[in-house]
C-alpha cells in the first residue's frame, strides 16, 4: 500500500474515565502520546501521521515533539466520532487509519499489516487480531473476541466465547480483537450515515453496526500484542516491557 493513500489517525483526550490525562501521562520520560506517534511513524504504510485532539493542552505538546495536531470538536461520543471529523479536512486520502492513543507499543508491523488488507478492492474496513495467549482470557468480557470467514473476513464480534468449542480439535484458535481499525474513504462517508444497531448497543461494540449494515471487515492476523494503558498502574508494565527491550 502506498504511503500516499493513507493518513494515520491518533484520537487523544483528556477527560478518560479511568485516567485522566492519560495522554500526557510520562513513560520512561516521554509522554505516552509521543511515544504512540513515534510507532506510528516506524509504519512503512502511512504518508502522514496527525494526533486529533480536542484540547489546547494536548496539541501543545504534540507540536512540541514536530507532530501535527488537529483540533477537533470537544463534543464527539467516540473515537470513530474524531476520525470522520479529520476525514473531513483531509479529504485527499483514500484510506485512514485510527490508531489508539493509549497503545504505545504498538507495532508498526501490525499498522502495516493492517493497511495491506485494503489491496483488496471488497474490504471496506480493515482492523486485527491476534490468537489468545491463554485460554482462562477468551471468557474475559473486556477482551473482544473475532471469528472470521473465507478471506479472513470479520463474521462477527462479541464479548462473549466464540466460537464454542464443541469439538475441541477443530483446528481454530480463538482470535483476540484488537483495536485498530482503517477505513476507505467510501467506507466513512457510509457509516457517517448509519443509525446504530441493536447488537452494537446489545454488545456495547460499534463494529458490529457495520457488520450488521453489510460492510466488509478485513481482519489482519498479527503476530504482537501490544501493552495497552487503561489505568496508572499500566505505565510500570511499560516501562518494565521498555527496560527488558531496551527501546
Amino acid at each position: 500500500m502506498s504511503r500516499q493513500n493513507i493518513l494515520g489517525i491518533i484520537p487523544a483526550r483528556m477527560a478518560s474515565t479511568r485516567f485522566p490525562g492519560k495522554p500526557l501521562a510520562l513513560i520512561a520520560g516521554k509522554p505516552m502520546i509521543q511515544r504512540v506517534y513515534e510507532r506510528a511513524c516506524l509504519a512503512n504504510s502511512l504518508q502522514q501521521v496527525v494526533i486529533a485532539t480536542d484540547t489546547q493542552e494536548i496539541a501543545t505538546v504534540a507540536e512540541s515533539f514536530g507532530a501535527k495536531a488537529v483540533m477537533t470538536s470537544a463534543n464527539h461520543p467516540s473515537g470513530l466520532d474524531r476520525v470522520l471529523e479529520v476525514a473531513e479536512k483531509f479529504s485527499s486520502y483514500s484510506y485512514y487509519l485510527n490508531i489508539q492513543g493509549d497503545e504505545p507499543l504498538i507495532a508498526p508491523a501490525t499498522i502495516d499489516a493492517v493497511a495491506a488488507l485494503f489491496r483488496n478492492p471488497a474490504c471496506e474496513v480493515a482492523t486485527a487480531a491476534v490468537a489468545f495467549r491463554n485460554r482462562g482470557d477468551v471468557q474475559d468480557p473486556n477482551q473482544v473476541k473475532v471469528v472470521l470467514g473465507v478471506g479472513n473476513r470479520a463474521l462477527y464480534f462479541s464479548r462473549s466465547p466464540i466460537p464454542y468449542f464443541r469439538n475441541q480439535n477443530s483446528g481454530i484458535e480463538p482470535l483476540k480483537h484488537l483495536g485498530l481499525y482503517g477505513y476507505s474513504a467510501a467506507a466513512l462517508k457510509k457509516i457517517k450515515q448509519l443509525p446504530q444497531h441493536p447488537l452494537e448497543l446489545t454488545e456495547s461494540l460499534e463494529q458490529l453496526r457495520f457488520l450488521a449494515h453489510g460492510m466488509y471487515i478485513g481482519v489482519a492476523i498479527v503476530q504482537e500484542e501490544s501493552i495497552g494503558v487503561d489505568l496508572p498502574s499500566d505505565i510500570e508494565k511499560v516501562e518494565n516491557f521498555l527496560r527488558v527491550n531496551a527501546q
